[in-house]
């Protein structure tokens, strides 16, 4: 496996990385950067019991297994595989050069890791450390720790709790054989048309919409991104 830096420049399309929510995983791209727009579709797999609801910025698959025919044919090479980068990512660096203008209505925009270990699927956010959108681009850098505290094990809704199961971070970033991705979370879901006991019962966009007044909004733009591995 290589491990020398991964860089994702978008100069030359999304190189894999994938929009979630849009009907489309091709991205907005323009002059060189990854671009994503509010009203973000609010993701409700790990509600109640499980951490919370989330956003889906932006992820990359890392594992050839999901990265099917038809989203290469949308998105195109996807560099991390192609370039065959080790999906042992623990203590790596993750820089992102990003900018914005973006009302987080109290979430955080940080990173989000999903493995399969064993025979569950856990999936963990990086709870710990966060990326501040600036009006002016800016390089951040988070430090994929395996640190259990720097990260919570979100869980599984009421109906996904064997598929998304509870694990230790430090399996999962030995082999991070799903996806990275970048987030807001967690949200403030305030459905409508239901009451508020039933939300994580039901599903959001399926069975009612949430109140976007309560929901981060904005434009967020990512540049580059850059995984280093640590020596």
């Amino acid at each position: 496996m290589d491990r020398t830096p991964y860089i994702e420049t978008f100069d030359n399309g999304p190189g894999g990385w994938c929009a979630w929510g849009t009907g489309s995983h091709l991205p907005e791209l323009k002059n060189g950067a990854f671009i994503t727009r509010s009203p973000w579709r609010v993701d409700p797999n790990h509600c109640a019991p499980g951490a919370g609801y989330l956003h889906l910025l932006a992820y990359l698959y890392t594992h050839a297994a999901h990265y099917t025919d038809e989203i290469a044919a949308e998105v195109g090479v996807n560099r991390f595989l192609a370039e065959g980068k080790d999906r042992n990512l623990t203590n790596a660096r993750m820089t992102v050069r990003l900018r914005g203008n973006v009302d987080l209505k109290g979430a955080q925009l940080t990173l989000w890791v999903q493995a399969d270990v064993g025979d569950t699927r856990p999936n963990f956010a990086l709870t710990g450390q966060s990326l501040t959108v600036t009006r002016d681009w800016s390089e951040q850098t988070l430090l994929l720790s395996d640190d259990p505290a720097q990260w919570t094990c979100v869980g599984g809704r009421h109906d996904k709790q064997e598929l998304y199961g509870y694990g230790d971070i430090r399996d999962a970033l030995k082999d991070v054989n799903c996806d990275l991705i970048l987030v807001m979370f967690p949200l403030t879901v305030v459905p409508i048309g239901i009451p508020m006991d039933r939300k994580d019962r039901l599903r959001t966009h399926r069975d009612y919409e949430p109140d976007y007044t309560y929901l981060p909004e904005g434009v967020v733009e990512f540049d580059t991104i850059q995984i280093e591995y640590p020596e």
